[in-house]
């Protein structure tokens, strides 16, 4: 692992600790210049092949799929933590599945699910343009059966 600092190779471990997804933090410190630094690691797995709405097809993007929630939580009380941990467990029930294809309403449901744990209003955000709710009565719809619950 390379210094982020001064970009040399040596590095000695000086902390592990495990992540409940499979991954593991690394504590270093340089050997070189003395710095420390996290490092992250996790198992690379096969993820399926999304089948989108027109029928093509893509691979599975962690960072699209980053980008879309938090897009929904922007402005949001929702941690980077806890963003990362919806993303991590999106990623690993894919891989739990263990199809080679899957349909990208797969995919919207789990942020859909995972979002209306975390944050109603980022919910909403999502809801808008995932469900297709192109009017004020079929959002307030939606926020009428939030709230019901």
């Amino acid at each position: 692992m390379r210094c982020p600092y001064c970009k040399q190779v040596s590095s000695r471990v000086i902390d592990t600790s495990h992540d409940v997804r499979g991954g593991i933090r690394r504590r270093r410190e340089c050997e070189n210049c003395g710095q420390r630094f996290s490092t992250y690691e996790r198992p690379i797995l096969a993820t399926p092949l999304i089948i989108k709405q027109d029928g093509t097809r893509e691979e599975f993007d962690r960072d699209k799929l980053a980008r879309g929630i938090r897009i929904s939580c922007a402005k949001r009380p929702v941690s980077a933590a806890d963003i990362d941990r919806l993303i991590g467990e999106i990623e690993a029930t894919l891989q739990a599945l263990g199809r080679a294809e899957v349909s990208s309403r797969v995919v919207g449901d789990m942020v859909i699910a995972g979002l209306k744990d975390l944050d109603q209003i980022a919910y909403i955000r999502y809801a808008i343009v995932y469900l297709g709710l192109d009017d004020l009565q079929s959002i307030r719809g939606e926020i009428d059966r939030i709230l019901e619950n």
